[in-house]
C-alpha cells in the first residue's frame, strides 16, 4: 500500500468538490481547478475528507495511487492558500519589471525579453531583482517560473542569471594565469 496514497485529504471549509464522469472539480476562494482522474483509482468523497483507493494491484494502479492523491491535495491547497515560487536575478544591469500583462526582462541581451504572463498567474517584482510567481495551480506556477528562469539560466563561473531563491549554484574556478 502506498504510504502517501492511503493518507486522507482534508477538505477545508469553503471548498466545493464534485466528481462526475472521472473528472474532479475543486472550487474554492482562489478559483476552480479540474482534472481527469485515471480509471485505475477510485475516490471516496465524504464531507470532510477524500480517500483515494486503487481498483486492482497492477503496476499502473500502484503507480497512480500516490500520484493521484498528491495531485488532488495540490488542487485543494491551491484553491485555498495558493502557491508561490521566488526567483532572484543576479548580474550587472539585469532587471525585471511588469508592464501591463507582460514581464519585461533586461538580461544582458541586445533587446529586452518580453514574457506574456499567463492567466491565473501574478508576478510581483521587488527591487527589480527579486520576482515572486504566484497562482492557485501548482503546475502552472512551476512551469511559469521555469520558463522565466530559462531566459538566462545561472552560469557557474560568476553566478549571473536567473535562479530560484532556494537554489544553490555550484561555482567553478576560472582560468589560472600562465607561469
Amino acid at each position: 500500500m502506498s504510504r502517501i496514497g492511503k493518507l486522507p485529504i482534508e477538505i477545508p471549509k469553503g471548498v466545493k468538490i464534485s466528481f462526475t464522469d472521472s473528472v474532479l472539480s475543486v472550487q474554492g476562494p482562489n478559483g476552480s481547478l479540474t482534472r481527469q482522474i485515471m480509471s485505475v483509482v477510485s475516490l471516496d468523497i465524504r464531507d470532510t475528507a477524500i480517500e483515494v483507493t486503487r481498483c486492482d494491484e497492477t503496476t499502473a494502479a500502484r503507480a497512480a495511487h500516490g500520484l493521484t492523491r498528491t495531485l488532488i491535495n495540490n488542487m485543494v491547497v491551491g484553491v485555498t492558500k495558493g502557491f508561490q515560487r521566488d526567483l532572484e536575478i543576479n548580474g550587472v544591469g539585469y532587471r525585471a519589471e511588469v508592464k501591463g500583462k507582460d514581464l519585461v526582462l533586461a538580461l544582458g541581451y541586445s533587446h529586452p525579453v518580453n514574457f506574456p504572463i499567463p492567466d491565473g498567474i501574478s508576478v510581483d517584482v521587488e527591487k527589480m531583482t527579486k520576482l515572486s510567481v504566484k497562482g492557485f495551480d501548482k503546475e502552472l506556477v512551476g512551469q511559469t517560473a521555469a520558463k522565466i528562469r530559462s531566459f538566462r539560466s545561472p552560469e557557474p563561473y560568476k553566478g549571473k542569471g536567473i535562479k530560484y531563491a532556494d537554489e544553490t549554484i555550484l561555482r567553478k574556478a576560472g582560468k589560472t594565469g600562465k607561469k
